[in-house]
């Protein structure tokens, strides 16, 4: 027993002075004895052996604060997310909106813009609310909101432009889509009800209606040339075929300097494959064009002109008899058309007036290889004061205003038998002056520059009477 106990203290020993040994003892102090048993007795007299349990408590009481903090924080992060994704969403509809916009400006009003202002205002309103609850910078949140103040921008920035065109342009466009639909309804109705009578036939007995205009388009140099002529090649032999010209006046409203040729309609309509020519120089809006041959008042005389279309050369020069010129007679509210060459059934023709007519019209047939006057006659029409004439099957039709909108056809004169007539019938206008009438017997069309525009009309004859 004495040994095992002195194993013990050796151990004992051992393990003391091991722990001796270590610089930083865990405890000190430490005494030993062997009582009255034989056994070792050891004391240790630890250096702090009270527990800091406060200092615990008050961790735990922060750790817990900082726990319900962190949570709140968090669901702000997760509504401030669901925010920004709803902000970025309304602002991609709002950028689709507005590209819209800016590629088809005819699609919207002022209605639209006070909408979009408004969003664009209530969503500035919100993101502000948001940045105020953030402490600090927010990248994400700055951005969007540099992104709706640019919209706003632009926004104000289209509504500006708008107000100079856009919404005028619009209103315009509405009013001739208006105006196609009546002329659709209008085609069909005339379809329906009225004879057929062939292109370059004149078995009818004369012009009965008019339909509504079809607007084709401005005249390819601009809204600025105002004056001009347009039409459609006709002859006898092949008039099926297409041959479209638009000869446009310079700017000062007096000569002919450029034409250009289309040899379909739909490239007229499209500006596409156009050739182009230059001459020196027709004066007026009174151009025609009858088998591939171009008729005008070559300028500053009263000499006659022909151009050969395939090789863009005048051809012949030749005086017009007697036929006052230089802005002598032209027509009402129409500069320095003292000619105007006219296509019908029958072949070329000039209107014009002379010194010894007083102003009156006068009508000739020509022959279109020569221009020799092959027969003339004499109206008591005085020319100043119509708007303009057309001849069809041998017969002038003379126009006059009715107002800024409408055309009135009142005046005939029948070169078939040397009658004159008074009619009534109104044609719509899109503009307030028409600068030429073309009438082409192979559709049975009118032709009409109307202030820069290109109008078309269909004729609707009558039959003859019951004899």
């Amino acid at each position: 027993m004495l040994g095992a106990i002195e194993g013990k203290r050796r151990r004992g020993r051992q393990r003391m002075r091991w722990l001796d040994g270590v610089p930083e003892a865990p405890f000190a102090n430490i005494t030993g004895a062997l009582d009255n048993h034989g056994l070792c007795q050891c004391s240790v007299y630890l250096p702090d052996t009270s527990f800091p349990a406060q200092k615990v408590e008050r961790l735990e009481i922060l750790a817990q604060t900082l726990t319900v903090k962190f949570d709140q924080e968090l669901s702000k992060v997760s509504q401030y997310t669901k925010a920004i994704e709803l902000y970025e969403e309304k602002i991609l509809n709002l950028t689709f909106k507005i590209e819209t916009m800016e590629k088809t400006s005819l699609s919207y009003t002022e209605l639209d813009f006070q909408l979009l202002k408004l969003e664009i205002s209530e969503m500035e309103k919100l993101v502000t609310q948001l940045k105020s609850t953030l402490t600090g910078s927010n990248v994400v949140v700055d951005q969007l909101y540099k992104e709706i103040k640019s919209l706003s921008l632009t926004v104000t920035e289209l509504e500006s432009l708008d107000k100079n065109n856009v919404l005028a342009i619009r209103r315009q466009v509405v009013s001739l889509q208006n105006k196609l639909k009546e002329c659709e309804r209008d085609r069909k109705q005339t379809s329906s009800s009225t004879p057929h009578f062939p292109p370059g036939s004149c078995g009818h007995g004369g012009i009965q209606n008019i339909s509504q205009p079809y607007v084709i388009q401005l005249n390819w140099r601009g809204f600025a040339y105002k004056y001009g002529a347009w039409g459609r090649d006709y002859s006898p032999l092949t008039p099926e075929k297409d041959l479209f010209w638009v000869a446009p006046l310079n700017t000062d409203g007096r000569y002919l300097e450029y034409y250009r040729l289309h040899s379909s309609y739909d490239d007229l309509l499209l500006y596409k494959n156009a050739k182009e020519y230059r001459i020196q120089y027709g004066e007026g809006s009174g151009t025609a064009v009858y088998k591939n041959y171009m008729y005008f008042n070559a300028h500053s005389s009263r000499d006659m002109s022909k151009l050969d279309l395939k090789t863009n050369t005048v051809v012949l020069r030749k005086t017009l008899p007697d036929a006052a010129y230089n802005n002598r007679f032209s027509y009402a509210g129409v500069s320095w058309q003292d000619m105007d060459f006219a296509v019908d059934e029958n072949g070329l023709w000039v209107i014009y007036s002379t010194e010894a007519s007083t102003g009156n019209i006068v009508i000739s047939r020509l022959n279109e290889t020569t221009l020799e006057v092959l027969d003339t006659w004499q109206t008591k029409q005085y020319k100043p004061s119509v708007s303009n004439a057309f001849i069809v099957c041998g017969v002038l039709y003379a126009t006059r205003p009715v107002n800024t909108r409408k055309e009135e056809i009142f005046y005939t004169y029948d070169t078939n038998t040397g009658k004159e007539g008074r009619i009534s019938i109104i044609m719509d206008k899109v503009m307030e002056t028409i600068q030429s009438i073309n009438y082409s017997p192979g559709d049975q069309k009118l032709y009409v520059y109307n202030n820069a525009y290109l109008l078309l009309y269909n004729l609707v004859f009558q039959p003859l009477p019951l004899s």
